[in-house]
């Protein structure tokens, strides 16, 4: 999850997105009448997640992005008929309900709160929560460590919340925008530590001037199954699934996640993942 990837990284994961972009032929599964698919697709992702979702002018990078790229293909839109729409946490129920976009691939948790109001296809990945501390702070091994304690997180994320909820009534929550703010609080000592799931928290680190200057606590306390969001009563979840399953099964999904987390450290929890995605509702 480096801000620079590798030359070698960069080739594969290209090469495995045009691989997917030829693998499916527009309107295959675009219309509900067998037609033609629609011009283009609109893709809710975030901006500013190194190695998951990433903006550096008009390229887009990360493991959502190539995920949704590869899911893209098999739905039959070539990539210049991909639309990324940046969707921060506390938006993403409102713009697919809205139209704004037609699916997330934002690492959007799976949970029945957000079931009640989007559909979800997935997961085709599962995370862990974790913490994000100075590198000399070795007084936060657990969420329970958090009493008294400033935390970080962003709006829209139940990440925080949890916590307090669950482990540290105590704990003092401080919301931001986004995780760049986040890890400004952090550097500067206004929060003690940074709270989502472990694979973003190592990408934020690996991004910064100096990543020694961080670490994740590396005790993970959750299960987070990142999902494709959909609005409410979407036909899409099985063609989703399908590609994703495809996706896992042809290599693709190692090699995407390998590509962009190379440098970081960082090692999925091969109990979990690659997911198995569940019923479509």
């Amino acid at each position: 999850m480096r801000k620079h990837t590798t030359a070698a990284a960069l080739a594969a994961v290209s090469a495995l997105t045009l691989a997917a972009c030829s693998s499916a032929t527009p309107g295959e599964t675009g219309g509900e009448d067998g037609g033609d698919a629609a011009e283009s697709i609109k893709i809710g992702i975030k901006y500013d997640q190194p190695g998951l979702g990433l903006q550096e002018g008009s390229d887009f990078t990360g493991f959502d992005v190539d995920v949704a790229r590869y899911v893209a293909a098999e739905l039959g839109y070539a990539e210049d008929q991909i639309e990324f729409v940046e969707t921060v946490s506390a938006n993403r129920e409102t713009a697919l309900q809205n139209g704004d976009v037609d699916m997330i691939f934002a690492t959007y948790s799976i949970n029945d709160e957000r079931k009640a109001l989007v559909d979800f296809a997935g997961p085709y990945f599962v995370a862990g929560q974790d913490f994000l501390v100075k590198a000399d702070d070795d007084s936060i091994e657990g969420p329970e460590d958090l009493e008294g304690k400033n935390l970080c997180s962003v709006t829209g994320s139940t990440s925080a919340q949890k916590i307090k909820d669950e482990y540290a009534s105590g704990v003092e929550l401080v919301e931001q925008p986004g995780y760049a703010e986040c890890m400004t609080a952090l550097e500067s000592g206004t929060v003690d530590a940074v709270t989502t799931d472990d694979i973003i928290l190592a990408g934020l680190a690996a991004n910064q001037a100096d990543p020694s200057a961080f670490k994740v606590v590396g005790n993970p306390f959750s299960e987070e199954n990142y999902g494709v969001g959909l609005p409410k009563g979407s036909d899409q979840c099985e063609a989703i699934n399908e590609a994703i399953t495809k996706m896992i099964d042809d290599g693709t999904w190692e090699q995407l996640i390998t590509a962009n987390t190379e440098g970081t450290g960082y090692e999925f929890n091969a109990e979990l993942n690659p997911p198995e995605p569940a019923a479509c509702a």
